[in-house]
């Protein structure tokens, strides 16, 4: 059985959104965006994994595959709910308009049907594809009910009076927007309300919405945001609101602010931990595969995020790293060369104006009030990706700075998560220049 240790990677292949991340009989499960065959996008599966402590994960394999006519062309994104002691997976069910004869994995003209369903699953172990789904809420057959096409990842919780709540993502005349049902069992849905706004993009994709602070906070992924030909135009937001759980009526309290900023993270999915504190993880984009790993893994494509708290602090939305993360990292080095060694790597230090880190060829440096990071030296010259990237004004000549690196991703917190900036990369040599101290894993 494949592990992975502190960030949940591709089992081979592909992966991409995180799904049905919840707490669940004494376990994290964590399912995926899944193509089983080759390490690009195809026709998706849920893959599964499993973790007691968020940091050490068990790949259980494929949980949920297209088996249905709603949802042969794929099984797409969704949540976990529990229901009577039973796993219920919400997903958003793909049947394209017409298949490409040449490549089943593709629609004709990108046309395509979305609907959404259900599986219900006794433990969290058996996954009965054929037996145990049901449609929940057919193609949109008018406006009012959404787009047929885009209307999508379904998010679904326990209200504060014991019914359910979902909400998914839309688009109406080409605006993004969010689209709320109600259900007394789980299993049959009405429509109560709905929300549209230009801060949405033009389609809104992955939305959560939950508790925090004395109010709620919306995450979900404006989709052409950042359209500046560039990779990656869709991008992952934060937008604090108030939500009558009674009426699902939404009111914005704010403008909405980048979840990570250096643009590589989507579709972030947040559930409960055992503590009790609102953890979400996201998918990092990866431009290409990765070959050759030590493990024996195939050629593999995506990764997910450090799991983050999710925090209201100072009148700001925060995602401080988990501190189970935190817990693993209690070897201090002092020849600063982990990075040769392949190991998960930490360093913590303060960055000053003026004053720059290298950390085995991805640079950082502060100036003006900003951090300031750069890739340019380890995306093996891949086109069209944004090598460069910086946090707001941090009103302050200096940052704190926790940053976890592994060999193809780097995660950046500042100020004990009050911005995070994560960078996918390649080719990180051992070099290792700066102010700060050095741990690794025992």
């Amino acid at each position: 059985m494949l592990h992975d240790f502190i960030h949940l990677k591709a089992p081979g292949n592909w992966i991409n959104d995180p799904n049905g991340f919840i707490y669940y009989r004494g376990q994290y499960h964590l399912f995926y965006q899944h193509f089983p065959y080759l390490p690009r996008w195809g026709t998706m599966h849920w893959g599964h994994a499993v973790s007691k402590d968020l940091v050490h994960w068990e790949h259980r394999g494929i949980a949920l595959y297209p088996s249905k006519a709603y949802d042969r062309n794929g099984v797409f994104s969704g949540s976990a709910a529990e229901v009577d002691g039973k796993l219920y997976l919400y997903y958003t069910a793909i049947r394209y308009e017409q298949e490409n004869p040449d490549n089943i994995h593709r629609a004709v003209n990108n046309r395509f049907w979305a609907s959404q369903a259900l599986l219900i699953s006794p433990d969290g172990v058996c996954f009965d594809n054929l037996e145990a789904k049901r449609q929940i809420l057919p193609v949109a057959a008018a406006p009012e009910e959404g787009d047929p096409q885009n209307t999508r990842d379904p998010k679904v919780w326990r209200a504060a009076d014991g019914s359910f709540r979902m909400v998914l993502g839309s688009t109406r005349n080409g605006v993004g927007e969010l689209l709320f049902y109600r259900s007394a069992d789980g299993l049959t849905w009405t429509p109560a309300n709905r929300y549209t706004a230009p801060a949405l993009g033009t389609t809104l994709e992955c939305p959560d919405l939950f508790p925090l602070g004395d109010g709620w906070l919306l995450l979900g992924c404006p989709m052409g945001i950042t359209a500046d030909g560039l990779q990656y135009p869709d991008q992952a937001c934060c937008l604090p609101v108030d939500f009558d759980e009674t009426t699902c009526r939404l009111t914005p309290k704010g403008t909405p602010a980048m979840v990570d900023w250096g643009l590589d993270l989507y579709a972030p999915q947040t559930t409960v931990d055992a503590a009790g504190r609102r953890v979400m993880i996201g998918w990092m984009r990866m431009p290409r595969p990765v070959e050759g790993t030590p493990d024996d893994r195939p050629p593999w494509r995506g990764m997910m995020s450090l799991p983050r708290l999710v925090e209201w602090r100072d009148g700001q939305v925060c995602f401080p790293v988990h501190p189970n993360v935190s817990a693993c990292f209690t070897k201090p080095e002092t020849d600063l060369s982990p990075l040769a060694a392949h190991k998960p790597v930490r360093l913590r230090g303060t960055l000053h104006n003026g004053q720059l880190w290298n950390v085995g060829g991805y640079r950082l440096r502060m100036a003006d009030g900003q951090l300031f990071a750069d890739r340019s030296a380890v995306m093996d010259g891949l086109p069209g990706c944004r090598l460069t990237a910086h946090t707001p004004p941090l009103g302050a000549d200096t940052c704190r700075v926790d940053l976890f690196v592994e060999e193809n991703l780097i995660e950046i917190f500042l100020d004990d998560g009050r911005y995070v900036l994560s960078h996918v990369v390649f080719g990180l040599d051992q070099t290792l220049e700066g102010d700060f101290t050095v741990w690794t894993t025992a």
